[in-house]
């Protein structure tokens, strides 16, 4: 099993110096990957007609492609993952671009994650279809590997054209494209096109049903369950301290190939905070 740990976007501030730190410990302490959110805008809770929602335009969130670049060149061995890019609010070719030059600074250590998302002003903003978001992601997916694979790509779309061109440079081997959100919304994209599930938050006793339920699924797709990923992460404030080693216990009983801690929410108040939780996890989890 790999471990990872969930970035903590709304908490790390934007002291460059302190998140280099931050990244750096990760590696030092034997982490395999760094696992980022992404949101591009933040609604104003006051806005005429009000508005709910986790995030709002004060909540702090680094761009994760960019950002990865930028880890890309102080790390070695750290893989990053977006968990999950909102696909559909973005220009399919850019995305294609900006992933493929990722993967090279880095050595190929980028897993993208993907996923609808459920920001309707992020959406009407950035010029897309709220409504159309996970047809158009089905779409993307496909493209987005056309692009990677090949020098020029003709491509006509409900969504997307490309007339007879292409991206340079490409990835010189696939980058791993992973689902993320609910099974009951995503699964039949998630079995057709992914390379691994990113499940959200849910009580391990209903993960457990999940994945026997998406490994039937690949079954009768005619794939090979053992070879999909599965990527959980556990929440600080979800997760007490004591369970975490019988929480990953449990997850490797079930062969889950990855597993995060996210500590946003833990209570932590600084980035020193955030990497001594990360310290007592993996001691706790013995890997």
């Amino acid at each position: 099993m790999k471990i990872g740990a969930t970035f903590p976007q709304t908490e790390i501030g934007t002291d460059v110096v302190a998140i280099r730190d931050y990244v750096q410990a990760l590696e030092d302490m034997g982490f395999d990957y760094v696992l980022a959110y992404d949101h591009v805008l933040g609604a104003n809770p006051d806005r005429p007609g009000g508005w709910k929602g986790p995030y709002t335009y004060q909540t702090l969130f680094h761009e994760p492609l960019v950002l990865f670049g930028w880890i890309a060149g102080f790390t070695k061995r750290l893989e990053m993952v977006t968990g999950i890019l909102i696909l559909p609010q973005r220009q399919t070719a850019l995305v294609a671009k900006q992933a493929a030059q990722v993967q090279l600074l880095s050595g190929g250590r980028l897993r993208l994650g993907v996923g609808v998302g459920w920001n309707k002003v992020e959406y009407q903003s950035l010029g897309q279809d709220f409504h159309t978001r996970g047809k158009r992601m089905d779409e993307q997916v496909q493209l987005l590997r056309e692009l990677w694979a090949n020098p020029l790509v003709n491509f006509d779309g409900r969504f997307d054209t490309i007339p007879d061109a292409g991206i340079k440079p490409r990835p010189d081997q696939p980058i791993p494209i992973w689902f993320g959100g609910s099974l009951a919304a995503a699964g039949n994209r998630t079995v057709q096109y992914g390379d691994g599930w990113l499940p959200n938050y849910m009580p391990t006793d209903t993960l457990v049903s999940e994945v026997a339920r998406l490994r039937d699924d690949l079954t009768k797709a005619g794939r090979d369950p053992a070879a999909f990923g599965i990527d959980v992460r556990l929440d600080a404030n979800h997760h007490p301290e004591s369970t975490w080693g019988s929480e990953v216990a449990r997850l490797v009983e079930m062969r889950v190939s990855h597993v995060s801690l996210n500590t946003m929410n833990g209570g932590n108040t600084t980035v020193d905070q955030h990497i001594a939780m990360l310290r007592r996890f993996k001691a706790a989890v013995g890997n």
